[in-house]
């Protein structure tokens, strides 16, 4: 299991281990359309990165937020 400090790490991880070692039937369409957006610099959101994790990872998200009073 890896663990990241946030959604894009995690993506990066993914298409880094993951992505490169899939059959081309498996990279078609929206997944080749998500791989482009992010290694070109175009626009591609958190929900859309989660979406992809989802479907090829098991995937936790937590959020923490400290607060200590003065």
């Amino acid at each position: 299991m890896e663990t990241f400090t946030n959604v894009k790490d995690a993506f990066k991880w993914f298409l880094d281990n993951i992505y490169k070692n899939l059959s081309p039937d498996q990279k078609k369409g929206k997944l080749t359309t998500a791989w482009r957006d992010y290694t070109h610099g175009g626009s591609i959101s958190e929900k859309r990165m989660l979406e992809i994790l989802n479907e090829f990872c098991d995937v936790e998200v937590r959020t923490i937020v400290r607060v200590k009073p003065k």
